[in-house]
């Protein structure tokens, strides 16, 4: 399992590691309209998946609009924040900094998506940095778990690894 620290402690991630090459799992999450989202909803697509613990927080926030401005220069790449806020907040958020470019995705219900990719933190209930890359094969083909929550993720490699995903 990835060793994460939050602040510096270590934390216990729940579920089952993900690595690249794995077919990615399935996942249930809600969007902002309080509808369910799995991965089957993008198939044939490839998906760079932002995950962050809180979408109202510095880094978390700046990580997301980060990924929104690259979202407009990748073809067939569908780029997703998931965190585990509730899907208001998430749309009041989306809406007051103009991201218009990826979807932000709540798994505040039930926690589906941070057991299935092993980013759900046992002691907080909220979902370690991270960001998969899945191709549109539903394989993975890259995966960062940041050591330290709130540190930032590697943005370039991330990017890099969409732009390459089939």
């Amino acid at each position: 399992m990835a060793n994460v620290t939050f602040h510096q402690d270590p934390v216990t991630l729940l579920g089952k590691e993900v690595k690249e090459g794995d077919q990615a799992p399935n996942f249930t999450v809600l969007s902002n309209d309080l509808n369910e989202v799995t991965l089957h909803d993008y198939k044939g697509k490839i998906k760079l998946i932002s995950v962050v613990p809180s979408i109202d927080t510095g880094v978390c926030a700046e990580q997301t609009k980060r990924f929104n401005d690259a979202a407009k220069k990748l073809d067939n790449v569908q780029v997703i924040t998931i965190s585990m806020d509730l899907p208001f907040a998430q749309k009041r958020w989306k809406t007051v900094n103009e991201v218009k470019d990826l979807e932000i995705l709540s798994d505040h219900r039930d926690g589906n998506f941070g057991e299935n990719y092993g980013v759900l933190i046992k002691e907080l209930r909220l979902l370690a940095r991270s960001i998969f890359v899945v191709d549109s094969d539903d394989k993975v083909s890259y995966v960062e778990y940041v050591e330290e929550v709130s540190n930032h993720p590697d943005y370039d490699k991330a990017l890099d690894a969409a732009k390459q995903a089939k």
